[in-house]
């Protein structure tokens, strides 16, 4: 009850589950928000991990560390432009993008879902998807997509072989864990 739990699955070929890529698990209501992913959960070996810049600091960014702890990237929820449609910067080497959410008007439902008595305490039911392009081109970078299930599911798709897929799979989880921040 107190922890999200997360596993990244690559997808075979045909779009079926593939193996475990990582396992993950986020304490609630952390001061410092901090995920570590593992290569299972046993959580015995570091894979990746993300973790936010400052304590309690809404307009923080999120630095991403391979195993050994270098600093592979980073993302930050942009404050001002979510007002209406999330939006969030995500950087690596040799890229710089911009994410917002695919469909506006699913942005601004979402807002007031949450806002109405009683109903906003309900699940939300609206699928949102987020696309990030590369800030100097234009051209799509990646893809999160939310899937229909009982069970949160994500599709992820790196347009960019600039793109790490720790860095990839660390925003996909931020948009889950941090999205309604």
């Amino acid at each position: 009850m107190m922890a999200n739990k997360y596993e990244l699955i690559a997808t075979n070929p045909d779009g079926t589950d593939g193996p475990l890529l990582a396992f993950a698990q986020q304490k609630r209501m952390a001061f410092k928000e901090e995920v570590t992913f593992y290569t299972d959960d046993r959580k015995a070996e570091v894979v990746f991990s993300f973790k936010a810049r400052k304590r309690l600091d809404l307009g923080s960014g999120y630095d991403v560390f391979d195993a050994s702890g270098q600093a592979i990237g980073w993302f930050k929820k942009e404050f001002g432009k979510s007002l209406l449609r999330s939006s969030w910067q995500l950087t690596g080497p040799g890229f710089e993008a911009d994410g917002t959410e695919r469909n506006a008007t699913i942005a601004i439902v979402r807002r007031v879902w949450d806002f109405v008595p009683v109903v906003g305490d309900i699940p939300l039911p609206f699928i949102f998807h987020f696309d990030f392009t590369d800030r100097a081109s234009g051209q799509p970078v990646l893809s999160v997509e939310r899937k229909v299930s009982v069970r949160d599911r994500y599709r992820v798709s790196v347009h960019d072989s600039r793109v790490d897929f720790r860095v990839a799979a660390a925003m996909t989880v931020a948009l889950d864990a941090l999205q309604s921040r």
